[in-house]
């Protein structure tokens, strides 16, 4: 990228942190063809105090806490009460699993409220270029675009984590609890990030302009993207492996050859342990966030980013020929947080009805390119780990 004209996919990220959102700010903040606008919380896996901090926390931890600014969103839903958040999976901080998170050097920028942050940031873009990236429920996602309409127009696309479909939509295994199959992460039938907000996934999903800009990352995609062993060896030891460290432990602990190395992969175990526990997958947990940010850098090729591409296959598995596949995407609303966690109610549930071809509406992908997906995210985590050693987290000049 020449150095006079910025090419990169200007990006914000909303999250939730999160033991998978550390990976999406660590991703977004160290791609070289992303460049990251800012972040904003909102609840979820934890209180939004607790996300909030958790965001702060981790982007100390990669040298990012003065270089990116985080705005608190909301505290809950458009129009439910506050959310119990899930600590049988994330904890009670929401990143349980490490001693080794920093204290934030940084707080929260409190000048002004999430949803005016984005809506400037993104109007600073030029049209068309912009991506909101949404890992937690889609509160301030939807916020944003109903308080700013025209920006509906603006921006280039929102990639949301979330919702699930089942039925054979990808090969991935949802997981089972107490021996009843499921297709949510949540209850039986919704994915936590649209439970939490259902009203805020059918305002985006309604509106058929935003749709037609919107790609959907669901469990049926991040259950194909599980953090193994072999995954986790790589980021500890990097690519050359735990083979060219023999001044690390031998005797099987997870020390990797940076303390940033160390601590993701300690909040990994923690991870792979409640899915285990909970979902009975036992292979790795999935990492569902940072797929939502590697998908912007799709379409890339005839670009001037057209190296930093990772290929999502929107079309079915098993057809002769990759046809572009959209989605009408509907959300079950009615039914409260206690009904569908307690009476089985659907609620949260999503429903992906495809459109004919050519039509616009969501982007649904079946699959990606998952063996470059780790080798991107771990050259990410190596440009932390050169940030964090030459100690760039200093007040900018």
């Amino acid at each position: 990228m020449g150095s006079s004209v910025d090419n990169r996919i200007p990006v914000w990220l909303d999250c939730d942190p999160g033991h998978d959102d550390t990976f999406a700010i660590l991703l977004a903040a160290y791609h070289p063809a992303i460049r990251i606008l800012g972040i904003s919380t909102v609840f979820g896996n934890a209180s939004l105090e607790k996300t909030t901090r958790n965001a702060c926390s981790i982007l100390t931890s990669i040298s990012r806490s003065h270089s990116i600014p985080v705005y608190i969103g909301a505290s809950h839903a458009l129009h439910r009460p506050h959310l119990h958040a899930p600590t049988d999976i994330h904890g009670e901080s929401g990143l349980d699993g490490t001693k080794l998170l920093p204290t934030p050097l940084v707080g929260p920028d409190t000048s002004v409220d999430a949803v005016t942050a984005m809506s400037t940031a993104l109007r600073s873009c030029a049209p068309g270029t912009a991506w909101v990236v949404a890992t937690g429920s889609f509160t301030n996602a939807a916020q944003l675009f109903s308080s700013h309409p025209d920006l509906v127009s603006h921006i280039k696309g929102l990639s949301l984590m979330g919702g699930a479909f089942g039925t054979g939509f990808t090969p991935a295994i949802l997981g089972t609890v107490d021996g009843v199959p499921r297709v949510g992460n949540w209850t039986q039938f919704a994915e936590f990030n649209v439970l939490a907000d259902p009203e805020a996934a059918h305002a985006i999903f309604s509106n058929k302009e935003l749709a037609g800009k919107t790609t959907l990352i669901p469990l049926d995609l991040t259950h194909m993207v599980l953090t193994t062993e072999q995954v986790r060896d790589l980021i500890l030891y990097g690519p050359e492996g735990k083979e060219a460290h023999p001044e690390l432990p031998q005797d099987g602990r997870s020390q990797g050859k940076t303390t940033l190395r160390t601590m993701l992969v300690e909040l990994l175990m923690f991870f792979a342990k409640t899915y285990a526990d909970v979902f009975g997958i036992t292979e790795g947990p999935p990492l569902h966030d940072p797929l939502a940010v590697a998908a912007v850098l799709t379409g890339l090729v005839g670009t001037p980013l057209e190296e930093y591409q990772i290929p999502f296959w929107d079309f079915s598995p098993g057809t002769v020929e990759k046809h572009r596949e959209r989605f009408e995407v509907t959300v079950v609303t009615e039914g409260s947080y206690e009904d569908a966690r307690v009476n089985g109610a659907k609620t949260g549930m999503t429903v992906a009805k495809p459109l004919p071809e050519g039509e616009e509406g969501v982007r649904i992908p079946r699959g990606l390119d998952i063996p470059l997906f780790w080798k991107v995210l771990e050259e990410c985590v190596s440009r932390a780990d050169e940030a964090n050693a030459r100690g760039d987290d200093v007040l900018p000049n």
